[in-house]
C-alpha cells in the first residue's frame, strides 16, 4: 500500500494539533458518542453549551487527554504497555473497569454474532510484533488500526484506542492523520463487521486508504 504523504515528524505533529478538534469529533462519533462539531469546539474551548451530557463530556475529556499524551510521547516505542496507557488516558473518570488493563469478561459486538476471544486466550505481544514487522509505513498503521479494533482488548473504548495508537505511528512516520469521516461511519461499519467475521481486512484497508487518510504534501 503506497504512502500518501511524506511529511516530517515535526510537520505532522503541527498538522495533528491544527486538526485536533476535528480528530476528537470524528473519533468520538466513531465510538457512538453523538456530539456535533460545534459542541466539540465549544468543549475544547472550555465553553459549556448545555448540550453535552456529563458522560459525554468525560469521554471528550478522555480523548483530549489521550491526544495530549500521544503527542507528548510520539517517540516512545509502541508496546502493549503503551497501548494500555492510552486506554487509561481515554477512560479516566468514566467508571470503566478494568481501566488501563485487559478485559476479563466476554463482550458482544453490535451487528454481528461474532465474538472476540478473551485476552487471556491471546498473545497480543506476538500479534503486535507481527503487525509492526510490516516495513511499509501507511500499510502498517492501517493494519494496527484494524487489529486493535478486532482484538477488543478492553471492556470499552477499543475504537478510540485504535485511533489514537494508529495515529501515534502515523505522525511518527509522517503519514498524516487517520480519521473516519462522520458522514461515512455507517459505510465504514459494514466493512468493519465483514472484517470481524472473516479476519480478512483487505476490503476494510482499501476503504480506509481511500476515505480516511489526511495530510499535506
Amino acid at each position: 500500500m503506497k504512502n500518501k504523504y511524506h511529511m516530517t515528524k515535526e510537520d505532522n505533529i503541527f498538522f495533528a494539533k491544527r486538526k485536533l478538534v476535528d480528530n476528537i469529533y470524528k473519533s468520538a462519533n466513531l465510538e457512538g458518542i453523538a456530539v456535533t462539531f460545534a459542541d466539540t469546539v465549544a468543549f475544547i474551548n472550555n465553553v459549556n453549551t448545555g448540550k453535552i451530557s456529563v458522560d459525554d463530556m468525560l469521554k471528550l475529556k478522555g480523548l483530549k487527554d489521550a491526544w495530549e499524551f500521544v503527542l507528548n510521547t510520539i517517540d516512545e516505542e509502541l508496546t502493549i504497555d503503551y497501548i494500555k496507557k492510552v486506554h487509561f488516558e481515554i477512560g479516566k473518570g468514566q467508571g470503566i473497569d478494568p481501566l488501563g488493563e485487559f478485559r476479563d469478561k466476554g463482550v458482544g459486538i453490535t451487528g454481528t454474532s461474532w465474538r472476540p476471544k478473551l485476552p487471556s486466550e491471546c498473545d497480543y505481544e506476538e500479534e503486535l510484533k507481527h503487525v509492526m514487522n510490516n516495513t511499509q509505513d501507511l500499510d502498517r498503521c492501517i493494519d494496527l488500526f484494524c487489529w486493535i479494533q478486532r482484538s477488543q482488548m478492553f471492556i470499552d473504548g477499543n475504537k478510540r484506542v485504535a485511533n489514537l495508537v494508529a495515529n501515534k505511528e502515523m505522525i511518527k512516520h509522517g503519514q498524516g492523520i487517520l480519521a473516519v469521516p462522520v458522514e461515512k461511519i455507517g459505510e465504514y461499519f459494514n466493512y468493519l463487521i465483514e472484517y470481524y467475521e472473516t479476519n480478512d481486512n483487505t476490503k476494510l484497508k482499501n476503504w480506509i486508504y481511500e476515505n480516511c487518510i489526511d495530510g499535506i504534501d
